[in-house]
């Protein structure tokens, strides 16, 4: 938890929002929209959640799991292998700031969203009553409907993590009879642009 940002921790915080960053990047990547949504919900608790492992990949990040040599195969054991302590990570943010599953939400940019989604397709308890997705994607496509609300957000001009694989999960999801929405952006590549989080700040105000 050291590492992680706390952007705004009131003393009795009515909602605990937590972002987890993109492999090889730090917690400071968020802050922009973590501050936003700070502004926007003063009552809440914000942070920007450090993911546990140095990054293979940049000298200066961190990761939840290796992305070196990654398959389509492979992804989904990685993400089993690190999913408790992504949880335990949730459950210890929640113990500082008081806050239950019932107002918590995960926001996950690339792969902080590939362990958020994760974690809505795992047996028992789902420690957040809302997760959204930046610019990520499901290990699988979702084999069922998670008891919480899932927003979906992506960029047609991402060349890291491929739209489309979010426009089939959505598909996928709604067939399943999940809480979803998905909004795509033509002109975002892998990346959050301000268009973007005008449209999450709007969801998250509901």
């Amino acid at each position: 938890m050291s590492a992680s940002l706390i952007v705004s921790h009131p003393q009795q915080a009515d909602h605990l929002f937590l972002l987890f960053h993109g492999v090889g990047a730090t917690p400071d990547s968020l802050i922009p929209l973590a501050e936003q949504i700070a502004g926007q919900q003063p009552q809440a608790a914000v942070i920007s959640v450090c993911a546990p492992y140095p990054s293979d990949l940049s000298s200066a990040g961190y990761q939840w799991f290796s992305v070196r040599g990654v398959s389509e195969e492979h992804r989904p054991q990685r993400i089993q292998a690190v999913l408790a302590e992504f949880i335990q990570a949730i459950r210890d943010w929640q113990s500082a700031t008081g806050c239950g599953a019932q107002n918590t939400t995960l926001i996950g940019f690339s792969q902080g969203a590939i362990m958020s989604l994760s974690l809505t397709q795992q047996d028992g308890d789902i420690p957040a009553c809302r997760v959204v997705s930046l610019s990520g994607r499901f290990a699988t496509l979702p084999d069922k409907a998670p008891a919480v609300s899932l927003h979906l957000l992506h960029g047609k001009q991402d060349g890291v993590m491929d739209w489309r694989l979010t426009q089939q999960a959505y598909e996928q999801l709604q067939q399943l009879g999940a809480r979803v929405t998905l909004d795509l952006f033509d002109d975002l590549g892998h990346s959050i642009s301000a268009p973007e989080a005008a449209v999450l700040l709007n969801y998250l105000s509901r």
